[in-house]
Parts: C-alpha cells; structure tokens; sequence
C-alpha cells in the first residue's frame, strides 16, 4: 500500500514538473515573440523619426521595418559576443596554433651562419636573378 502511494506521488511530482517546464516554455515563447515585435516597432519609429529627415527617405510601415531590421542583422551579424564562451573558445584556438606551429619550429642555432651566408651567396643570386627578369622584360618588350 506504501508503495503505491510513494509510486503515486512520483508520477504526481513528475507530471507537475512537466507541466511547469511547458508553461516556462510556452511563456518564454510568447516573451520572444513580444519583444520581436516590440524591437520591429522600435526599428519602425526611429527610422521613421530619422531617415526621413537626415537622408531624405521615405517611412516605412512595420512590416518594412521588420525587413529592414532582418536584413541588417543578417549583413552584421547577429551579434553573440561576450561571455566566459569567448574565453574558452580563444583558449582553445590559441593551442590549436600552437600544436599546429610545433612542426615548423626549428633549431635557430643554424641561423649564425645567415649573414656570411648572404654576404657569400644571397647577393650575387640577387643580383642574378634581377639581371634574368630585366632581360625577360627586354624580350618582352622588343617582340611585336
């Protein structure tokens, strides 16, 4: 008998929890929608109070300004900064760069030899290769 009882008052507790996170739902729903139609009127009233006059065009209805309103938030963006996500997600951006960058670093001891390097080589294959794409430009320019 106990245990029907407890059983009983699970099932109550369950469905009233239920019940509760569909009205939530069903208020949040209807708070989107609101305020949807509340940032259109917005949109509606100052572009009515300012484009007319600064830029000389022409009001628009709500509908319109809905439109308006959709397609700038789809040309800028939807906005979705800010927060410990961003955080995280640069976090983790940052070491993706820096395992991915592992492979190419190397051992700079090589490096001081770079500049008798150049001194030896790097000048004369310069000067070489500037003297090969002056003569191509020549042969360029001397055919018909």
């Amino acid at each position: 008998m106990e245990t029907s009882k407890n059983i009983e008052k699970q099932v109550e507790n369950t469905v009233k929890e239920s019940v509760k996170k569909v009205v939530k739902i069903f208020f949040f729903v209807l708070l989107g929608i609101g305020i949807a139609f509340l940032v259109g009127y917005v949109v509606m009233y100052l572009w009515n109070w300012l484009m007319p006059y600064l830029f000389g065009l022409p009001t628009v209805g709500y509908w319109q300004a809905l439109g308006i309103l959709l397609l700038s938030k789809i040309i800028f963006g939807f906005g979705g900064g800010g927060g410990s996500h961003d955080k995280r997600k640069k976090s983790r951006k940052k070491e993706f760069f820096k395992n991915r960058c592992r492979p190419m670093r190397r051992d700079f001891s090589e490096w001081e030899h770079y500049d008798a390097f150049w001194k030896e080589e790097g000048e004369l294959a310069y000067k070489n290769f500037v003297n090969r794409l002056k003569k191509e430009q020549n042969e360029e320019g001397s055919q018909p």
